[in-house]
């Protein structure tokens, strides 16, 4: 019984194919070397082979043909591979650091830098970028996923009273130009909770309102719709509203009642400015330096909402306190679990635009004219920079009128009292909105950076011992950048509360200030 010859063996050829990530590059060998790169950034115990170098791999893993070199996304399995020499990675950015990082990775960029300077530079920019995502972050808290606006918009694209549960028959808030109830929506099995706006009669900007961008200082739109008014909705100040009792005479309100347009908004406004202010002055005598740090970042959001605007080519419709809304933020501050809900920072909201049409009104030659048409035009046209001058003086308790402080014939404001740290500089920045050349007043971009520089820095004593200098001011921001990340993961690790709204407006600052602003508006602060 002789037994066939044997066949001859077949020589397989290793197919080209995108190079491997993971530990199956090593299945050959003891897995704990791979184990370690994972874990401590330990190199893998079998590196790629380079050219020129001598060979590390193993006999049965190298290809017969030559070394082998990784495909680039444009070539296919039966491609060949041109011969050329490799090309050395590019080396990545700041912003692309993490902790996570593989040192292989991480060597690339600090081979080339020179000394501690180039490592502090690198930890700068790592600074910058991490402060512009945490802030990004923290707005997607605040104001909510673009996405899923976009999802109730379409949601709610068609719908009418017919589709909302009216949670409340009275205004949970009225404006100077709409009411505002608290209405209910389910979407995907969850009860929403909105806001619709119900102007009242004459004063319309929805068409404006629409197309504005996301911000967190302006009022959003997720939907509207015309219909007939439920005859629930109270609305005070109409005559006849009060004495109508809600049952037994259905049919004949609701005939009597008027088709308008509504607007539904996912935040829900709980007060006015003008009701915050004139309900705080008991807590602006008790706790004056509190109240008029709160009255510095409500002027902040104001100003931050009216450059967006300016952006949009939008312009504010009646800016003043019974048009501004405040909304509850998601969470109260850590600092302020368990004290009263007076003492927290609520979102502000400007909720009233119309379309500017044309370029805006130059700096006029006559101060007397100026004055006279600022003095006779309505709110929509009087300049942003007088109203936030104006607001400053409501906002702090000091009676004020165009028409009566601030004509031609005027020398002096109202005084201010000083009552906090904040107070002088509040009295110098109304002073530079409200100057009578319009000239030289201050831009609202100004008036935001200088109320920054009042709530966080630099304040003047700074320059006590040392002379004002760039060199001196960038190495404060700096600085202040890093303490404000190192207090951010001080926190995270603590109580796990998320982060407040003057934490986001904070961040939002150290993200965008240079030295060079910095110097311009304490020269015009501390003049």
């Amino acid at each position: 019984d002789l037994l066939p010859p044997p066949l001859p063996k077949k020589q397989l050829q290793r197919a080209e194919s995108l190079p491997e990530q993971g530990p199956s590059q090593h299945c050959r060998g003891d897995p704990t070397p791979w184990a370690g790169s994972i874990l401590y950034g330990i190199p893998p115990a079998h590196p790629r082979h380079e050219e020129g170098a001598p060979s590390s791999i193993p006999p049965w893993d190298r290809p017969s043909w030559g070394p082998k070199k990784p495909l680039t996304k444009s070539q296919s399995l039966g491609e060949p591979v041109a011969q050329s020499s490799p090309q050395k990675a590019p080396s990545p950015s700041p912003a692309e650091l993490t902790f996570g990082m593989m040192d292989r990775e991480l060597g690339q960029l600090l081979q080339p830098l020179e000394g501690p300077a180039g490592v502090c530079g690198v930890v700068l920019g790592c600074q910058a970028a991490a402060l512009a995502r945490l802030s990004a972050r923290i707005q997607e808290e605040l104001v909510g996923l673009e996405e899923w606006q976009q999802l109730l918009e379409a949601e709610l694209a068609g719908k009418s009273w017919a589709a909302l549960s009216i949670l409340d028959w009275e205004p949970c808030c009225e404006s100077r130009d709409a009411w505002y109830f608290r209405v209910g929506f389910t979407f995907e099995q969850t009860q929403l909770v909105f806001a619709a706006k119900v102007p009242k009669p004459g004063c319309a900007s929805l068409g404006v309102q629409s197309s504005l961008g996301a911000h967190c200082s302006i009022q959003r739109l997720i939907g509207r719709f015309t219909d007939r008014l439920p005859w629930e909705l109270v609305l005070p100040g109409i005559p006849g509203e009060q004495s109508q009792s809600r049952s037994g005479e259905e049919p004949a309100r609701l005939a009597t009642r008027p088709i308008l347009q509504v607007l539904i908004s996912p935040e829900v406004p709980y007060q006015t400015l003008a009701g915050f202010v004139k309900g705080s002055h008991g807590l602006h005598r008790t706790s004056p330096g509190h109240y008029e740090r709160l009255a510095c970042l409500l002027l902040l959001q104001v100003c931050m909402g009216l450059e967006h605007l300016r952006v949009q080519n939008v312009g504010q419709g009646d800016l003043c306190p019974e048009n501004l809304l405040l909304v509850q933020c998601p969470c109260p501050p850590r600092s302020q679990q368990g004290k009263e809900a007076s003492l927290s920072l609520p979102r502000l909201l400007i909720s009233s635009f119309f379309k500017v049409k044309g370029k805006r009104r130059p700096c006029s030659t006559s101060q007397e004219q100026d004055w006279t048409e600022g003095l006779t035009a309505p709110p929509s046209l009087v300049a942003d920079e007088l109203n936030v001058g104006m607001l400053i003086y409501q906002i702090l308790h000091v009676d004020i009128s165009l028409e009566n402080t601030l004509g031609f014939r005027s020398n002096r404001l109202p005084e201010i009292p000083s009552l906090s740290i904040y107070s002088t500089g509040l009295k110098r920045l109304a002073m530079l909105l409200l100057h009578r050349d319009p000239c030289k007043r201050v831009s609202v971009e100004q008036a935001r950076s200088i109320l920054q520089v009042l709530l966080w820095g630099p304040r003047q004593e700074l320059f006590a011992r040392s002379k004002k200098t760039l060199t001196l001011l960038r190495s404060w921001v700096e600085v202040k950048r890093a303490l404000l990340l190192l207090k951010f993961a001080e926190n995270s690790a603590g109580a796990g509360m998320s982060p407040s709204l003057e934490e986001w407006l904070c961040c939002q600052y150290f993200k965008e200030v240079t030295e060079h602003t910095l110097y311009q508006v304490t020269q015009a602060l501390y003049a």
